[in-house]
Formats: structure tokens, sequence, C-alpha cells
């Protein structure tokens, strides 16, 4: 992060603790690196100097399929490109992770669907969506998945207000049901949750 870290960082060369059950806002313009953090956290990226640790375990240290592992059990994950299958339906993506579910979640897909106004695309192929029903999409993914941690990169930058309203709302009900840790990064100050910390990037 060379010649990007803003000497007003309140993260990169801090010591910081994130804590289950907790929602965190990471905010900072474009460029310095709210992505590369969330892929640190992630698991996606080790090309930085300091230590990332998970449970106090160096993340370095935790081979590549252990890291999977705890990605598919602990973590979900709404990234800024989406990373939705083009050539697939919007259903097809959501149910990418379908090995990971306890119960049948067509119920909650529909229903999350329903909500963000999205429920009539669900088996039009991704690529036919604009990208603000793609990022709804990727929202409902993220949200039928198990996890203890939701990593949010600028999940609502081509909502309007009430779309946003309306994901931001059915997100804090699903986080709170879990007891789940809740990070956000965004471009600046927003109002979209409670949050418990809020850091400067």
């Amino acid at each position: 992060m060379a010649g990007v870290i803003d000497l007003g960082t309140q993260i990169w060369n801090k010591n910081l603790s994130f804590e289950e059950g907790k929602k965190y806002k990471v905010f900072a313009p474009s460029g310095k690196g709210k992505s590369t953090f969330i892929h640190i956290i992630y698991g996606l990226r080790f090309d930085y100097t300091g230590e990332a640790k998970l449970d106090n375990i160096n993340v370095s240290t935790i081979s590549r399929d252990r890291i999977a592992e705890i990605r598919q059990k602990d973590f979900s994950i709404v990234f800024q490109d989406l990373r939705l299958f083009l050539d697939l339906t919007a259903m097809e993506n959501i149910h990418v992770k379908s090995v990971l579910y306890e119960d049948d979640p067509t119920e909650k897909i529909l229903k999350f669907a329903e909500t963000l106004g999205v429920k009539n695309l669900l088996d039009k192929k991704a690529r036919t969506l604009s990208y603000g029903e793609r990022q709804r999409i990727a929202i409902v993914r993220a949200l039928v998945q198990p996890f203890k941690w939701l990593l949010l990169d600028e999940p609502f930058s081509h909502l309007d207000k009430e779309n946003i309203r309306k994901a931001s709302q059915m997100i804090s009900e699903e986080v709170n049901k879990k007891n789940a840790g809740l990070i956000v990064t965004s471009l600046g100050h927003d109002d979209y949750f409670t949050y418990d910390f809020e850091y400067q990037l």
C-alpha cells in the first residue's frame, strides 16, 4: 500500500481487532485500499507486510485448503465487482454454494428476491441484468449461505435509496439473527446500519 496509505488511517499500520457480533464500517475515497482490506480478511491476498490473524492464528500460516473451508462456513461476501457467473441465471448464481446449505433455501431466496424487487429476474441470465440488479442478486446470494461474518464491499453503489433501505434492513435482520459480525466498506459517511465502530482507511 506504499504511496496509498493516508496518514490519518485508523487501520493500516495499526493493531485492530474485529469482534463477532459487532458491526463495522471502513470508509475511504476510491483507491485507498478498501477492496484490498476486504480481500486480506477473506484470505484472498497475502502480498502485505504485518500480520492478519483469524482466531489469533496468523492467516499466512493456514493452509489454502483450510482457508477455503473457513470461507465456506464462516464468511459470506459481496465483492465490489460482484463475481457473478454471467452465463448462469440469477437463481443458478445464488445456488452456486448450495452444497453449504443445511436446509432448502428456496423459500428464503424467493422472499429476499421479492423484497429487493428481483424475483421476476431469477430465471434471467446474469449478463442480461443491469448492474444494480446484479448487485441485489449478489446480496441475496450472500445472505442465504451460512456465515459468522458478512463482508460487504461497497454493496449499494448502484442502488437507489429505497432499495438501499430494503437491503440494509434485510441484511441487519439476518446478521442479528446469526449474531454475526458485519464489515462494510463505504466511500464516506452513511446511515445504512447502526455501526458499533467506524474506521477511516
